[in-house]
């Protein structure tokens, strides 16, 4: 028997990847898979891949969100909180005073504390009279940093002072009505370069004063030109031998001449001299002002010499007729006349048609060293209001015979009826203070200044010089001298 040779079948070649078939349809006959079971279905709020879940992330996210609200209202309380005005502290200003006792300006205080219940007012009056060195002391006080947060200043001083004092705001300027509703010599006295250093309290101008029984018993009238001033005066006179007994006017001399500086300055103005420049172009007219004051005294038809009293006592006793002087002379007068001296006080002459006269009176400024320069100019404010300058009227009226004449002339009608002290402020707006002024005990400007007026005078009354040559040689270069000191 044959054997049988079996072959071996080749192997079936798998097709690359690349020549794979499509999927056969695997035979009708051929079983189907069998079955895997149920599928797991996914669960929305869970992931196993992440290996987290969404309610994690919701919760991330919500807090994120909550913490940032948090900040932010932490953010707007903290702003809040800083941007809210802090509670104003309780502050004490000092205010140096001159001539009023504590006890007078109390009550104005007061009640300013009450409408301003955060601000106390401490009033300290200087002793301007018997310390001196008012300005030196202004001075020392204001470096050491524990000066005065207002300060009185007479009208006179300003280009001393002003250096001192900060300027009125545009604010207090407006309500306190300075600009429209003061007196005329409040803006030629206390502005500067557009700017208002202090506001007074009153204001007082050089008027003449008049014993009316001596007119009178001449039947003459009150003069009311500087012409029928003369005239009048030299019927008033009175001589035996070479001695005045009686005087009409006092002029001519400084010492003994209540008020000497101002008056000189009265004739310096009315007559049209320029005080801050004596020799410059109005030179002229302060020769002849100076000329003509001298006259009084000089000669055998003199009105006035340096043997008689000081004009103001000559005055009180009946030996004077007529004088100039200011509202504040009136306390003393009275104090020292004679039974029979009967007076009233008028307006200044008139010359050519002018009216001018003098000013002289204290304003309140605020200190360019005050830390609390905001209340103190509420306080000047407050000083300002018509209804605090009547109650300091009435406080100081209840110490003397009337208080400080208002500064405002929309309040002139509440004096007017008291024709004793009328014809003081009716002059307000024809009125000026003089760097040459009396009875303000400044050791510095006015003092300096009125020894230069004051030797001129003596040079012409006791040497026999000339007003040209005194005039050329010592009073013009010194008054220069003197405001180029004080900055004016």
């Amino acid at each position: 028997m044959e054997p049988v040779t079996v072959q071996t079948p080749e192997p079936i070649q798998q097709p690359s990847p690349a020549q794979s078939s499509p999927a056969q349809i695997p035979p009708a006959n051929q079983p189907p898979p069998p079955p895997q079971g149920p599928q797991p279905v996914q669960d929305p709020y869970y992931d196993d891949e992440d290996g987290g879940t969404l309610i994690k992330k919701i919760l991330l996210i919500a807090g994120a969100i909550v913490g940032l609200i948090l900040i932010i209202l932490v953010a707007i309380f903290l702003i809040s909180k800083l941007s809210k005005p802090s509670k104003p502290k309780d502050v004490t200003l000092l205010y140096w005073g001159v001539w009023e006792d504590a006890t007078v300006m109390q009550p104005i205080l007061d009640d300013f504390h009450k409408t301003h219940p955060r601000i106390t007012i401490k009033y300290e009056k200087q002793d301007i009279k018997g310390l001196g060195n008012y300005i030196q002391r202004l001075n020392q006080a204001s470096t050491k940093s524990n000066g005065p947060d207002i300060i009185r200043f007479h009208s006179s001083w300003l280009p001393e002072v002003k250096n001192l004092l900060l300027p009125l705001p545009s604010s207090v300027v407006k309500n306190s009505g300075i600009d429209k509703d003061y007196y005329k010599t409040v803006s030629r006295d206390l502005k500067y370069k557009g700017a208002y250093y202090g506001i007074p309290l009153g204001i007082d101008t050089l008027a003449l004063f008049v014993n009316t029984n001596r007119l009178n018993n001449i039947g003459e009238q009150i003069p009311t030109t500087w012409e029928d001033l003369a005239k009048v005066a030299r019927k008033l006179m009175i001589i035996e031998g070479d001695k005045i007994v009686k005087s009409g006017l006092a002029l001519g001399t400084y010492q003994n001449i209540a008020h000497a500086p101002d008056v000189i300055s009265l004739l310096l103005r009315i007559n049209g001299a320029d005080i801050t420049n004596l020799a410059g172009p109005q030179r002229k007219n302060t020769i002849e002002a100076l000329q003509y004051y001298t006259s009084f005294a000089k000669g055998e038809d003199k009105f006035w010499d340096p043997t008689l009293d000081n004009s103001k006592l000559a005055f009180a006793k009946g030996d004077l007729a007529m004088y100039f002087g200011y509202s504040w002379d009136i306390f003393e007068i009275d104090a020292r006349k004679a039974p029979d001296v009967v007076y009233q006080t008028v307006k200044i002459p008139s010359l050519s048609g002018r009216h001018d006269t003098i000013a002289s009176y204290w304003a309140e400024g605020v200190s360019v060293k005050s830390k609390y320069s905001p209340e103190a100019f509420q306080f000047l404010e407050y000083l300002s209001k018509p209804d605090t300058l009547q109650k300091l009227y009435a406080e100081q009226s209840k110490v003397r015979p009337f208080g400080s004449l208002y500064p405002r002339r929309d309040m002139a009608s509440l004096l007017k009826t008291n024709t004793l002290i009328a014809p003081f402020f009716e002059q307000g707006d024809d009125a000026q203070s003089s760097i040459f002024a009396s009875d303000t005990y400044d050791d510095a400007l006015n003092k300096e200044a009125n020894k230069y007026l004051e030797d001129a005078i003596n040079s012409v009354n006791q040497n026999n010089g000339s007003i040209d040559t005194a005039v050329d040689n010592s009073l013009a270069p010194g008054v220069a001298q003197v405001l180029t000191k004080y900055g004016k």
